[in-house]
């Protein structure tokens, strides 16, 4: 990969008109602006994709943390940031590590929720809590630490302590689903001990109604921490991300992750009302002329793919919408200490629309569009950023390399697991 700062390399990029923007008022600041390009393509991509896919059926999922490593490896060597691409270093056997031990937690965890052992499950539940913590934690440590851009690398400097205080919503959500679990348990077992032989229908019906409340009041608390989950961990993330020395900068509040989300949920129910309006439509369609035999079966058939589907498109807007606007309420108020900003100019429109799209056509090829549907939607994003440098790029790389030390990747190597890669 390309990692040279020479003077060669900011020749090479004058005479690329698209390697960056010309804003004679910020040059008169000192600050020179570079858009961030993309240089993959759909159908590169999807060589890597099918052989990444293949493995997977071959090895049955076994070859999962060898195809991250090469799709990762893909787009970060096709991701030029003021015209040198990104690089991904990490190690192959610290995913391989991560993946077989997280594998062998939810296998454990499913053969004791299969086998009615409820502590247990409540252990693990727990368990997961206090855990889950340390993977996020491990997991931006590796992906940092297996960042480098000319020849500088990223760095996550979080400590373990502030980590775990960010994480308190992850707590707070296991302990509802622990006391819904417990309390959904005892009353369907004296339930189930007062009716006799009753059915499994007559028995749910029997459930008072402040029961059901509590799982619903336990979903809307858990919607809520993991907003505010969210918010945590992007803000720990960028505030303790190093590059050098130099700290990342970051903006937002809180209130600002809420109104997306709020937003999100008005899109959803404007998707799904006109989901079910479709649906009534084509239902009063089809009233007046009923098929029998094989051709009702087939209708069914259809019938019923075709609501999975409409579904899938219903939730589409609503989950493309919010992945956009936290894309540029990141990205338009997040730097690099006062040396460099970004800013995004991503539609939000166009995203949406190119997310229905893409699913529309994978679902159309059974899924062989996947690939040029992530290619299409990186593309989109990652053009949309452009990166503000204050003073000249090479002086800015000269003066990271310089501040870069032996320390960080030795701190990276003892550091702990690394587990998610």
């Amino acid at each position: 990969m390309n990692t040279d700062s020479s003077p060669l390399g900011s020749v090479a990029q004058a005479a690329n008109p698209a390697a960056h923007r010309i804003d004679t008022r910020a040059l008169a600041r000192g600050i020179e602006p570079f858009d961030l390009e993309f240089s993959g393509s759909g159908p590169e991509f999807f060589r890597v994709w099918i052989v990444n896919l293949l493995l997977n059926v071959v090895t049955v999922g076994f070859y999962t943390p060898f195809a991250r490593r090469r799709t990762a490896q893909y787009f970060y060597s096709h991701t030029l940031v003021a015209g040198s691409p990104l690089e991904f270093t990490a190690q192959q056997r610290r995913m391989v590590f991560g993946f077989l031990l997280l594998v062998g937690i939810y296998i454990a965890f499913k053969l004791a929720a299969e086998t009615g052992q409820h502590s247990t499950v409540s252990i693990f539940m727990l368990a997961g809590a206090v855990l889950a913590p340390y993977f996020w934690g491990s997991a931006m440590r590796f992906r940092l630490g297996a960042t480098r851009w000319r020849g500088v690398r990223l760095q996550f400097t979080a400590t373990w302590g502030e980590v775990y205080k960010a994480s308190w919503p992850v707590f707070v959500i296991a302990l509802i689903w622990i006391a819904v679990v417990a309390v959904f348990t005892a009353v369907t077992r004296d339930l189930s001990i007062a009716g006799g032989g009753r059915g499994v229908a007559r028995q749910l019906s029997a459930i008072p109604a402040a029961a059901w409340l509590l799982p619903v009041l336990g979903f809307l608390a858990t919607v809520l921490c993991i907003v505010r989950l969210e918010f945590n961990y992007k803000s720990l993330l960028v505030l303790r991300a190093r590059i050098g020395t130099q700290a990342g900068r970051w903006k937002p509040v809180y209130r600002d992750f809420v109104s997306i989300w709020l937003a999100t949920v008005g899109v959803f129910i404007a998707s799904a009302l006109v989901f079910a309006l479709v649906v009534a439509l084509v239902a009063f369609g089809w009233s007046s002329h009923r098929p029998r035999g094989a051709a009702m079966a087939l209708v069914v058939v259809m019938g019923t793919l075709a609501f999975l589907f409409g579904l899938l498109l219903a939730s589409a807007p609503a989950r493309a919408y919010r992945q956009a606007r936290m894309f540029q309420l990141v990205w338009n108020n997040v730097g690099v200490s006062d040396i460099a900003r970004f800013k995004s100019n991503l539609r939000t429109r166009s995203y949406v629309l190119l997310r229905v799209r893409n699913i529309f056509l994978t679902l159309l090829t059974l899924g062989f569009y996947r690939p040029f549907a992530l290619v299409s939607e990186y593309r989109m994003k990652t053009e949309s950023v452009t990166l503000h440098v204050k003073g000249g790029i090479d002086q800015l790389t000269g003066e990271l390399v310089r501040q870069q030390d032996g320390l960080g990747d030795a701190l990276a190597d003892i550091a702990g697991l690394d587990l998610v890669g």
